[in-house]
C-alpha cells in the first residue's frame, strides 16, 4: 500500500532553514504529481509546493524565493527545504501524492505530518 512518511520538522528561529524529508513506498513514485501542504489550527490546508510527473514545480506566492521542492527518484524521497523561515510559516506540513502526473485536482494520499516552529 501507498506509504507516505515526512520527518524533518522541528523548532528554529525567524530566518532560520529546515529541510523536510517525505519517503515514499508502494507506487512508482516518479510519475505521481507529489507536493507539500500545511495547515494551521481553524484554517485549511495550503498547497505550499507542487512537483509533477514531469519535474515542474509551482509554489504559493508567500513561499516563491525562499522555499525548494525536488525530489529524489532513485531514492523515493521527496524533499522541501526551507530558507529564510517566518513565524507564518509555522504549521503542520504534510506530504501528499496524486494518482496522476499531473498536479490539478485533489491528492490521494497523505502523510502523517511533521511540526514546524518558527519563533520570532
Amino acid at each position: 500500500q501507498v506509504q507516505l512518511v515526512e520527518s524533518g520538522g522541528g523548532s528554529v528561529q525567524a530566518g532560520g532553514s529546515l529541510r523536510l524529508s517525505c519517503a515514499a513506498s508502494g507506487f512508482t513514485y516518479r510519475r505521481y504529481c507529489m507536493g507539500w501542504l500545511r495547515q494551521t489550527p481553524g484554517q485549511e490546508r495550503e498547497k505550499v509546493a507542487l512537483i509533477d510527473g514531469d519535474g515542474n514545480t509551482g509554489y504559493v506566492d508567500s513561499a516563491k524565493g525562499r522555499f525548494t521542492i525536488s525530489r529524489d527518484s532513485a531514492k523515493n524521497i521527496l524533499y522541501l527545504q526551507m530558507n529564510g523561515l517566518k513565524a507564518e510559516d509555522t504549521a503542520i506540513y504534510y506530504c501528499a501524492a496524486r494518482s496522476d502526473r499531473f498536479c490539478g485536482g485533489a491528492f490521494d494520499y497523505w502523510g502523517q505530518g511533521t511540526q514546524v516552529t518558527v519563533s520570532s
